[in-house]
């Protein structure tokens, strides 16, 4: 009933259904997993002990509003935001658009969200237990931008299970910028200064996300500097500027980063040059094109020690996980991996 109440969603403008699904989720109106997951499932990530692999990407909550819901529908672990430190509204709209033919996203969102305050308030509020992070990033209009993520950090320390930091998205301007290695070395210097600081409060694994549309060299360039500055893993990858030849949709011309099944096989490529170039022991998350557990598959297998997926909700609603999940673990046995770590990596 919960996929068929998404795909009813269809008949609003996907911002406006996007909206609905949050306020029905917090209104636990949302699917619940009441069996327990698969023992083969079962990993451990940046020493976060996950019942699955299979986690909520970053862009579906942006504020925090719904993790625990996402946990009681079954996904190994949550991601929240991206959020900035001041609440902004983001580019203008229409801004989302569903690629129905090729069952893909675009989005120019803009990072528009309600500000670390709210974002803190929400996680603080928080009754189930399981494994949420927050994904941060920089105001569209900020005069320190680095400051922005350190002052992210400062502010939701004790507050999330990890961090992920977002230098990715396509859709603030100069934010990939920071990808270049200057720039990524003042950014990572900062954020471990903010890290030794808040350390005798605790400690918690910080990630990377980096986008697909990165040339040659840049991955090994962002590989380097993730662990010399003891980042604890990379995500890969965010939303593509690319538009493959096979879309469809008369909405493949919009502005903006496209995720869902196209992105699928350049995210993919993508993850295992990371991984062939991971000589650090880092831990890699591939996200980018999951609707199945043949595609969660294929990316631990192409090095990712867990997965994240968003954009296949849009069409087939938040019960698919549960799927996802089954078809994962049957995979895994079928090719005769004991656990989802033997089969990271055995591409």
């Amino acid at each position: 009933m919960h996929d068929i109440a998404a795909r009813a969603l269809h008949l609003l403008d996907p911002e406006d259904a996007h909206r609905a699904s949050i306020l029905g989720l917090k209104l636990g109106l949302g699917p619940v997993q009441h069996a327990p997951d698969d023992p083969i499932l079962a990993t451990t990530i940046a020493g976060l002990a996950l019942p699955s692999p299979v986690g909520l990407a970053a862009g579906f909550d942006k504020n925090a509003e719904a993790p625990d819901a996402m946990l009681r529908a079954g996904f190994g672990f949550v991601e929240c935001g991206t959020v900035t430190p001041l609440p902004q509204v983001g580019n203008p709209r229409p801004r989302l658009f569903r690629l129905s033919e090729d069952r893909a996203v675009i989005n120019r969102m803009g990072f528009n969200n309600a500000g670390l305050d709210a974002f803190a308030a929400n996680l603080a509020a928080r009754r189930h237990k399981g494994v949420v992070g927050a994904n941060i990033g920089a105001n569209k209009d900020s005069d320190d931008r680095i400051g922005d993520y350190v002052a992210g950090l400062r502010r939701l320390w004790g507050l999330a299970s990890y961090f992920t930091v977002n230098i990715s998205s396509p859709n603030t301007p100069g934010l990939r910028a920071l990808q270049t290695r200057a720039a990524l070395e003042d950014l990572l210097g900062r954020l471990g200064e903010a890290r030794r600081d808040l350390n005798p409060t605790g400690d918690y694994p910080v990630f990377l996300k980096v986008a697909p549309d990165l040339e040659d060299g840049e991955v090994e360039t962002i590989v380097e500097t993730v662990a010399a500055f003891g980042l604890q893993g990379i995500i890969v990858s965010n939303t593509t500027v690319s538009r493959p030849d096979s879309l469809r949709s008369p909405r493949k011309t919009e502005t903006g980063g496209l995720s869902g099944p196209p992105l699928m096989s350049l995210s993919t490529q993508v993850l295992a040059r990371f991984h062939a170039a991971n000589s650090h022991s880092l831990t890699l998350i591939g996200a980018g094109g999951i609707a199945t557990g043949a595609d969660a598959l294929a990316k631990i297998r192409a090095g990712a020690s867990a997965v994240q997926f968003y954009s296949a909700m849009v069409f087939e609603g938040p019960g698919m996980v549960v799927q996802v999940k089954r078809d994962l673990a049957a995979r895994l046995r079928a090719e005769g991996f004991a656990s989802v770590a033997d089969a990271v990596g055995a591409r």
